[in-house]
């Protein structure tokens, strides 16, 4: 996806050994993060309710069934959703990004808030200097 668009303005001017490493350290960096909020998700009792869970998998069999007939496939939201709830995989891409909202929520509701004043230059910074 990232070739097929070409790279940025601020991607340019780098080498292809760059452009990998700085994609290397943000995928790093968001294996990192999934398994920060999955453990906190654990250890918390984070769960997504059936019922929420239900409701996606039909709105992505939903979607899925109408680009399908969008590409000229003559093919039944039903089947679709048949597809869906039979195949774990596919419950468990769906469930993952509604278990990290509810991770999310969870530190949000715990969380202390402090203001700071910073200015333009320390707000975008890299904390971590990767990239």
């Amino acid at each position: 996806q990232v070739q097929s668009a070409g790279p940025d303005e601020a991607d340019k001017d780098k080498s292809e050994d760059e452009l990998k490493d700085e994609y290397r350290k943000i995928a790093e960096r968001r294996v990192r993060l999934g398994l920060v909020l999955a453990e906190i998700g654990k250890k918390a009792d984070v769960k997504v309710p059936a019922d929420q869970l239900q409701q996606a998998v039909q709105q992505r069999a939903l979607q899925e069934a109408q680009m399908l007939q969008m590409q000229g496939q003559d093919i039944d939201p039903r089947q679709v959703l048949e597809f869906y709830t039979q195949n774990p995989d596919v419950i468990a891409q769906i469930r993952a990004p509604l278990f990290e909202e509810k991770v999310v929520d969870f530190i949000f509701e715990r969380a202390t808030v402090t203001e700071k004043t910073v200015s333009k230059d320390e707000l975008f910074e890299d904390p971590d200097g990767d990239i």
